[in-house]
């Protein structure tokens, strides 16, 4: 009777085990179905807008491009005067002439342009050709500095008001909002002035009553939402504008929304009815690149200074680092070197902060080092370099602070270093926000592909539809031809999972550090747990670890202390899947015996060779420059006949 109880009681077991690896397919299903869902009605609506475009029928919503890239409105006189004679252009770029009409007939617009497009000019320019002030809201001193810069090189009446603004400034300022006579155009404040100064509120309903408060500009207009990848609280209380001053247009503008986040916002500014003008993602003269980032802060830096004292000789430049104190220590190391750096970030003294924006402006610094808080509305043009020395936060992180370069529409260079380490730096910080764990996956994704071109990933993300052939070897993976096989990773993840499952029982939690040294065998006998020590390099063992996770066959697991959060790695959701024994884990990978070259690393390539490992190809495809592509090596951590292997999801 016991026996046949054991036996039955294993069989329920088995079979409950078999239900609940079902439940997790169906639920795959479920999520595939809603992905697919999602994707259709993208699609549909995209058929639906170049039908009406081809027939004519949008113009019922009267806010067709044609219906704007007009010069024969009462206004176009003087604003071409004052493209010719203020701003000193020829032309506009794309959008720009209609989102100029738009405001200029006092309607309200979004405008979702690149970074680099020229977003700024489409508010700058309708303020000088208007009565009254535009109310600029920006959400970083640095941009409304930089703004401020170039208008008074134009002679255009400018000013800022922010919390170190002197009592007789802003007593002159509120003078001047009301001063039928003032000259005064722009006036910059950041979103907390609106949301907490009363005084400043006070004297912006005086001056919309009197007729002064021509438009208000929202730049980095995605900061409302919180589906956003920079949700900034305060921007949640500029719905208060259109509520009080329902007449004065209101033009929001961003480089990275997508169509969620921008109807998340019209909501938040409590915009009724909008148009929207939305230009391609694409930036064709910036190159992209993803490189391995060196084991060692030390190899890293010499990666980079061979960049910036061979390739980038002379030329002007921004490195992104993680923290505070990764910007400090890249500038000492890059100082020490000969190289004029400085560094920039949010708790800088404002005035040494101006110093190192206005010396690095002027060219008397070559690079700026620097933290987020720099960038947004940089307006410098030629930028030739922008370096990541972690990578971003985000894709839309990534493609904002890359965007910097460039913007003379000449040639540069964006290189991301990737490095296994950074994702938990970054996911540490992330975890708190709405969708910012997510969104740091999708990063991690794009460092992953060895493939895809760069463009198509990031046309991807934005819901844009992008031709790889269209890339002109502007990328990394374009620049490449890779033979891609399918590895069996099965086996490692057993193996992961096995250890994860003895640290649980113990009550003991690996780091992702932790985790891989357990797996090369150092401490499994105190585990009590079998593993084979798998013979590849540890990078290899790192995309492993990191691909796993972006399959949710592990997943990471905070712990919060008074001082800091750390990520530990656990089971995933998908880990009950392995039960079923035929079940298979896959990766792409790049298998290549002695034909490591060194991929192009831009076409500002000229000299150096690097550290900084792009993995194994077969051989060349097509290039852009005959100086683009390079020969370089990659250490794999074996000798000349090992097999390097990169993994690609």
């Amino acid at each position: 009777m016991t026996t046949t109880l054991s036996v039955l009681q294993e069989e329920l077991s088995s079979v409950n085990g078999e239900l609940k690896t079902l439940e997790i397919q169906i639920q795959e299903l479920l999520e595939h179905q809603q992905e697919l869902l999602q994707k259709k009605t993208v699609l549909e609506k995209k058929i639906k807008q170049f039908s009406e475009s081809e027939s004519g029928s949008s113009k019922e919503i009267n806010s067709s491009t044609e219906e704007w890239n007009k010069e024969d409105f009462p206004w176009s006189t003087t604003v071409r005067d004052a493209l010719q004679n203020t701003f000193k252009l020829r032309k506009f770029r794309s959008l720009q002439l209609e989102t100029i009409n738009v405001t200029m007939a006092r309607r309200d617009v979004f405008l979702v342009m690149p970074t680099g497009g020229g977003k700024s000019l489409c508010y700058q320019l309708p303020a000088v050709c208007s009565d009254g002030f535009t109310l600029v809201i920006c959400p970083l001193i640095s941009l409304m500095e930089d703004q401020l810069m170039m208008l008074d090189h134009l002679g255009v009446s400018a000013t800022l008001l922010n919390a170190s603004s002197s009592k007789e400034h802003v007593k002159w300022v509120h003078s001047e909002m009301l001063s039928r006579s003032s000259q005064l155009k722009l006036i910059y404040v950041t979103p907390e002035k609106i949301g907490k100064s009363k005084m400043f509120m006070s004297k912006l309903e005086k001056a919309y009553q009197a007729g002064r408060l021509s438009r208000i500009a929202v730049d980095e207009v995605h900061c409302c939402s919180q589906w956003g990848h920079d949700f900034r609280p305060d921007y949640k209380l500029l719905g208060i504008l259109k509520r009080q001053f329902p007449n004065a247009p209101l033009i929001g503008l961003t480089a990275t929304a997508t169509s969620h986040v921008l109807h998340d916002a019209q909501k938040i500014l409590c915009i009724q009815k909008c148009i929207t003008f939305t230009a391609s993602f694409n930036r064709p003269n910036l190159y992209y690149e993803v490189r391995q980032k060196p084991s060692t802060a030390q190899n890293c830096m010499e990666d980079i200074v061979k960049l910036i004292n061979g390739r980038y000789k002379g030329l002007s430049g921004i490195i992104y680092c993680f923290s505070q104190k990764d910007a400090e220590q890249v500038t000492m190391s890059l100082q020490k070197l000969g190289i004029k750096a400085g560094t920039y970030h949010a708790n800088m003294e404002p005035r040494d902060k101006s110093k190192v924006h206005k010396l690095w402006s002027a060219n008397e610094i070559q690079v700026v080092v620097a933290t987020v808080a720099f960038g947004m509305g940089i307006d410098k043009p030629d930028v030739r370099f922008v370096i990541h020395h972690s990578m971003s936060k985000s894709m839309e992180n990534y493609y904002q602070e890359s965007g910097r370069a460039g913007r003379d529409d000449q040639k540069a260079d964006c290189i991301l270093y990737y490095g296994f380490g950074d994702i938990f730096r970054i996911s540490t910080m992330v975890v708190m926000e709405n969708v910012g764990q997510q969104k740091l996956y999708d990063m991690v994704s794009y460092c992953h592909n060895m493939t895809r071109c760069r463009r198509v990933l990031i046309a991807h993300h934005f819901d844009e539809a992008w031709d790889s052939a269209s890339c002109n070897n502007m990328c990394d993976n374009c620049c490449q031809e890779a033979l891609v096989e399918k590895m069996d990773v099965t086996g490692h993840c057993q193996d992961l999972i096995k250890i994860l499952k003895q640290v649980d029982q113990m009550r003991e939690k690996f780091t992702p550090l932790k985790l891989i040294e357990a797996w090369l065998g150092k401490g499994l006998s105190r585990l009590g747990v079998e593993v084979v020590a798998p013979k590849v390099p540890r990078d290899v063992l790192e995309r492993i670890v990191a691909h796993l996770i972006l399959q949710q066959y592990l997943k990471e697991d905070f712990s919060f202390t008074a001082f800091a959060t750390i990520s530990y790695l656990k089971t995933g959701p998908r880990a009950d899947l392995l039960k079923n024994k035929a079940h298979v884990i896959t990766m792409p990978v790049i298998l290549n015996k002695k034909s490591i070259t060194k991929v192009g690393s831009g076409p500002l390539s000229s000299q150096g060779s690097s550290t900084g490992k792009k993995i194994a190809v077969t051989h060349k495809k097509r290039s852009h420059s005959e100086d683009h592509i390079q020969a370089k090596k990659a250490r794999t951590g074996g000798n000349e006949d090992d097999e390097p292997v990169m993994i690609e999801d």
